[in-house]
């Protein structure tokens, strides 16, 4: 695509956003005297005002069966939908009969349908218009299918199915969210600040989530979000991935059609670099910057830039200002309302208006700003992040966002006045040059010796800092071009472009290139080089709670011990037991103590592991909450492996007993249990028992990595919990034959 056709496209969408009596004024703006351009535009309206119309008449065919599924999300209900015509009226479409048109965005139309089987249920599908299916729209479709298919979160829109029209045309089946957007549902329920605040750390999680799958969404407003009630309780819910860019996998060359030039998202959310043509490295911070404008809106009921405003303004200035202009904060914004105005937005938050203003001044608004940084390095480096921020704020802790120094804030002053600033410096030189005169010559011998050291001396920092920016560049290149390869599965390519090179910076897309190249030197017995390639891996993937940091801490941990490096897997394990010696929540604790009982560990140790077996131990009594069996059952079996460590043989044994109870077929931990009853029964005086254990759990082992460990989960288990049975196979061999 040109970019005459790109900056088309941008505008068409731009103007199909707006209402039809404001669009004559932007056009007028936005073609800047160019008759053909608006002309081709009119055009393209006119077409869209009769797709529905080529809808109707044409959806009678659409009566196919879905094909392969390849989920996305869909567009959230409008508040007043209208019934389906009487060319749509009971239409079917796979396995779905429409029933109600809920919404249409720029290339889609979302229906009410019914579903009748396998199972009935309402649900919501959406399908590309007559008129929209160009090759650019239906990329975006396409990418809107894969982006959701990827995600499991409570407060994201999950898919249910997806397919193909006989035309060819793409459509999907999402879970009906009946909600309303989060804006207003907080507004006509008088929310008070508290409660917006807790919706608004629901969203921050499920966009922490996306960012964990290595997804950008990039359109994220009140409208994406959705809130509805659930046992009497509000639950948000993020939809609509339609533009999401993809940071991993197979989507990065399908985001591509995104290209120079094209506005990708909503101006009065969109971020300054998404906004900027020249940047193209749009990464997961563009988010965090319209988090901030969600935020910005609840507390104060306005966006930081008027979005009437700026799509008069045309593209360029809207660009200038998105990059340039720094907003109000919430508290000024709220100071310098009318009367009227502000007092209706208090009464929306239930607070009287001076109280309203003083509970966002300070602390939400260094967190809103901090959030709205035109500088991306400055923002929150994760959702996660800003909503530790926000619950800090809810707990009366101190909170990380701070107000900008003063230095920064001089030299953003500078940059925006940079010709006044040039004309005081040479003024100001110009005068001291003249004050000067009569002192230089005294001074001449001395000054010329220091203004040499300094100049040496100059050179010498410019030189540093020259060759830290190199080599910072270089890496980025390398990373950049190997997560290139890897998407056009040229791993091998990859893998040898980051080889020896050393650990940037923490962050999640680097976290995914590191983790696949490890599994992929781990599938071919290549221990070494994934040892090398998951130490990276750690450092800069930041530990917290989330799932993926555990599991690649199980990655790790057993290639330590597989390559004999078992100083490095000491001290591993003991920073990895010091991390999280206080968490509450079992999945990690658990994951933690398996990792770090793969060896015999010391008394200190065990004791420093206690919390962590307590705290998985606790989540299987029978007061609390219901664990997925798969779960349940390792955490039995890590339980019964601290038990063994301790010396604790029988309670080894009823654990390994409470283990093997849950059947859901995973060859690996069956295996890996095998061997622990073996050793515990050894112990116990059960030596006949530990032999025939020993003989089941062996060939079955020794068959995996005879035929080669595959990467992923699949029925078998991770390849890694194979490996971890064969190092516990190793000393099970040694104690069942009396050797130790």
């Amino acid at each position: 695509m040109t970019v005459t056709k790109q900056i088309e496209k941008a505008l068409f969408d731009t103007a199909l956003e707006l209402e039809p009596a404001a669009r004559s004024a932007f056009l007028e703006q936005a073609c800047q005297g160019s008759a053909e351009l608006r002309q081709r535009l009119e055009k393209l309206l006119a077409v869209h005002e009769r797709a529905n119309e080529f809808f109707d008449v044409n959806l009678v065919h659409y009566q196919t069966e879905a094909s392969s599924p390849d989920p996305s999300a869909a567009k959230s209900p409008v508040s007043s939908p209208k019934p389906a015509s009487d060319g749509e009226n009971n239409m079917v479409i796979g396995h779905y009969r429409l029933v109600q048109r809920l919404g249409e965005g720029g290339c889609g139309v979302v229906y009410l349908a019914e579903q009748k089987s396998p199972i009935s249920r309402k649900v919501a599908l959406k399908i590309i218009r007559l008129g929209m299916d160009t090759e650019s729209v239906i990329a975006r479709f396409e990418t809107e299918r894969q982006v959701l298919a990827l995600m499991d979160h409570p407060n994201i829109a999950h898919v249910l199915d997806a397919g193909a029209t006989e035309a060819g045309r793409p459509f999907f089946v999402m879970e009906l969210v009946q909600g309303v957007k989060i804006t207003s549902f907080c507004d006509e329920n008088n929310l008070d600040t508290r409660q917006r605040l807790n919706l608004f750390i629901q969203i921050c999680h499920a966009v922490q989530h996306a960012h964990q799958k290595g997804i950008i969404h990039r359109d994220l407003k009140p409208s994406n979000i959705l809130v509805t009630m659930h046992d009497g309780a509000p639950i948000p819910k993020v939809i609509d991935f339609g533009i999401a860019k993809a940071t991993e996998g197979r989507l990065i060359d399908d985001t591509f059609h995104t290209a120079v030039n094209q506005f990708i998202g909503t101006p009065a959310y969109m971020s300054p670099e998404q906004a900027d043509s020249s940047v193209l490295d749009v990464d997961t911070r563009s988010d965090i910057y319209s988090l901030g404008v969600v935020l910005y809106e609840l507390l104060t009921g306005r966006t930081p830039f008027d979005s009437k405003k700026l799509l008069e303004a045309g593209v360029d200035e809207m660009r200038r200002t998105l990059r340039e202009r720094e907003p109000q904060p919430p508290s000024t914004l709220l100071t310098t309302m009318g009367n009227t105005e502000l007092a209706r937005v208090a009464v929306q938050h239930h607070a009287e208006p001076p109280r309203l203003i003083s509970s966002v001044r300070g602390d939400l608004d260094w967190i809103v700003m901090k959030a709205l940084e035109k500088d991306r390095g400055r923002r929150y480096e994760t959702a996660n992040g800003l909503a530790m921020d926000v619950q800090r704020y809810l707990n009366n802790e101190p909170i990380i966002a701070r107000p900008p120094s003063n230095l920064y804030k001089f030299q953003k002053l500078v940059r925006r006045n940079k010709i006044i600033f040039l004309a005081i410096t040479a003024v100001a030189l110009a005068l001291l040059t003249g004050l000067g005169v009569s002192t230089w010559l005294y001074l001449q011998e001395r000054e010329a010796r220091q203004r040499a050291v300094l100049a040496e001396q100059q050179q010498i920092r410019l030189r540093m800092e020259a060759d830290y920016l190199r080599v910072q560049a270089e890496l980025r290149q390398k990373l950049t071009q190997a997560t290139v390869f890897l998407s056009r599965d040229k791993t091998n390519e990859a893998d040898q472009l980051i080889a020896d090179i050393p650990a940037p910076e923490p962050n999640l897309e680097y976290a995914v290139l590191f983790r696949t190249l490890g599994d992929w030197q781990a599938s071919l017995d290549n221990w070494q080089l994934a040892a090398d390639r998951f130490r990276v891996l750690v450092q800069v993937n930041q530990p917290d709670d989330w799932d993926t940091t555990t599991l690649d801490y199980l990655r790790y941990a057993p290639v330590l011990v597989q390559i004999g490096d078992t100083a490095d897997y000491e001290q591993f394990r003991e920073s990895a037991v010091t991390h999280y010696a206080k968490t509450t929540n079992p999945l990690p604790a658990e994951r933690v103590l398996k990792m770090s009982l793969l060896l015999p560990a010391s008394p200190p140790l065990l004791r420093a592991l206690q919390p962590l077996a307590q705290t998985a131990s606790d989540s299987l009594t029978n007061g609390a909450p219901a664990v997925d069996p798969s779960l349940a059952a390792w955490r039995s079996f890590s339980l019964g492996l601290m038990a063994y460590r301790s010396g604790d043989y029988q309670g080894a044994e009823k654990w390994c007993q409470r283990s093997s109870n849950y059947q859901n077929g995973n060859p690996a931990r069956a295996a890996n249990l095998k061997l622990l009853e073996a050793m515990t029964d050894y112990h116990l005086g059960k030596t006949n028992l530990a032999s025939n254990e020993l003989v089941q759990a062996s060939p079955q082992i020794e068959a995996q990595f005879k035929q080669g460990i595959q990467v992923g989960e699949g029925g078998e288990g991770f390849w890694f919990d194979w490996l971890f049975a064969r190092i516990l196979m190793t000393e099970a061999n040694l104690v069942v034959n009396g050797v130790r």
